[in-house]
C-alpha cells in the first residue's frame, strides 16, 4: 500500500512487508534511551540464545585493552575443524542500535551463516553506547578493538589478505568511520568494507529523510534523537568530524573495495546514496544495492519476504568474491 506524509509522496513498501508494517503501527513522536534500549534488548535476546544454542558455532568472549578502558570482543568460529590447518576469511563486525541501543550480539546470528556458508570468523566488538559515550569515543572503541584483531588476526585463525570490516546501520556509521581512521593512520589493511543501510549523516536533510519523518521501526525522527545523543549541540552543524558521522568526509579516495546497500523505504537511502556515488567518484571500488520497497532494517522485519532473500543472497555473494579473490 503506497503511503504519504503530509509533506510529500514517499515511495511504497513492498506488498510482503507492508503487512508486518501495519501491525507494527507508526512510531513515537518522542523517544527515549532507556525505552528504545529496553525495545532493543526484547528483539535481540530470542536471536542471541539462538546463537548461542547453534551447534554449527563455537562462540568464545575475551577482554582486550581499549582506550578508556577494556573492550570486550565475542568470537565466533566454524565449528568444524579441517585435517588440513589452515587460515580462514575474517570478518570484524560492528552491531546496529542507533548509536544508542543493543550490544556485541545484535545482528551475530548472521555469523553462523558466514560460518557454514564461506568458513569464516566473525569478531563482534562492544563499543561504548551513546549518551554515555558521545563524540569520536564509540568509533575509538572500534578502531582499538579493530587494531587487536590485526594484530592477532594468525592466532584467532585469520587470514590476515582475507579480512573485511562489516557494519551494520549505526555499526555502518562506525565502519565507515573506522576504515577512515585505517586509511589516514596507515593501517590495519581491509579486504573490503562491508555497509549494510549505514547510518552516516548527521544532518538529516535529504529527501529520503523529509519523506520518513514518520513509520514504524526506524524513521528520521529517531534519527534526529539518536544524533543529538552522540553529538549534542553540534548535531547538524560544521562542527562534526568524519570519524563521527561519514558523510561528512571531504574525501573518500583510499577506502576499500566496498558493498553498500540500503532500501528505498529507508530516512538512510539518499545519504547512503551520495556516499555511494563520492566513492565512485574517488576512483573506489563500490557496489550498490538499493532494494525496492523495503524500510530501515527490512530483512529483520520480514525475513522471509522474497526481496529480504535476495539482499541476503547478494551479500553473502559479494563476500564470498572478495574472501575468493583474497586467496
Amino acid at each position: 500500500m503506497a503511503r504519504s506524509t503530509d509533506r510529500q509522496p514517499r515511495p511504497p513498501y513492498d506488498p510482503a512487508i507492508d503487512q508486518v508494517l501495519v501491525a507494527l503501527g507508526h512510531g513515537p513522536d518522542r523517544y527515549e534511551v532507556e525505552r528504545v534500549r529496553k525495545v532493543s534488548a526484547c528483539r535481540t535476546k530470542p536471536l542471541t540464545e539462538a546463537l548461542l544454542a547453534d551447534k554449527s558455532v563455537r562462540v568464545e568472549t575475551l577482554t582486550i585493552p581499549g582506550p578508556r578502558g577494556n573492550l570486550t570482543v565475542s568470537i565466533v568460529r566454524p565449528m568444524t575443524e579441517s585435517h588440513v590447518k589452515r587460515l580462514r576469511p575474517g570478518i570484524f563486525y560492528i552491531h546496529g542500535g542507533a548509536l544508542i541501543s543493543c550490544n556485541r550480539f545484535a545482528g551475530l546470528d548472521t555469523s553462523a551463516v558466514w560460518a557454514r556458508e564461506i568458513d569464516a570468523i566473525t569478531i563482534s566488538v562492544e563499543y561504548g553506547l551513546a549518551p554515555e559515550s558521545t563524540g569520536e569515543e564509540p568509533a575509538n572503541d572500534c578502531y582499538a578493538g579493530l587494531l587487536w584483531a590485526e594484530q592477532h588476526l594468525t592466532q584467532l585463525g585469520i587470514d590476515p589478505g582475507r579480512f573485511v570490516l562489516y557494519g551494520t546501520s549505526a555499526g555502518g556509521c562506525l565502519a565507515a568511520a573506522i576504515a577512515l581512521m585505517a586509511r589516514d593512520k596507515g593501517g590495519p589493511k581491509l579486504s573490503g568494507l562491508f555497509l549494510e543501510c549505514p547510518m552516516l549523516d548527521d544532518r538529516n536533510d535529504t529527501i529520503s529523510a523529509q519523506q520518513f519523518t514518520n513509520g514504524p521501526f526506524y524513521n528520521s525522527t529517531m534519527n534526529r534523537f539518536a544524533w543529538r545523543c552522540l553529538l549534542g549541540d553540534r548535531v547538524g552543524t560544521d562542527d562534526v568530524s568524519e570519524y563521527e558521522a561519514p558523510a561528512r568526509a571531504a574525501d573518500l579516495g583510499g577506502l576499500p573495495p566496498t558493498f553498500i546497500d540500503c532500501a528505498s523505504a529507508d530516512p538512510f537511502r539518499d545519504e547512503i546514496v551520495i556516499f555511494a556515488s563520492r566513492l565512485w567518484e574517488a576512483g573506489v571500488c563500490a557496489e550498490l544495492h538499493v532494494w525496492p520497497g523495503g524500510p530501515h532494517g527490512y530483512d529483520r522485519i520480514a525475513p522471509d519476504a522474497p526481496m529480504s532473500k535476495q539482499a541476503r543472497e547478494a551479500r553473502l555473494s559479494w563476500l564470498r568474491r572478495v574472501f575468493t579473490r583474497g586467496i
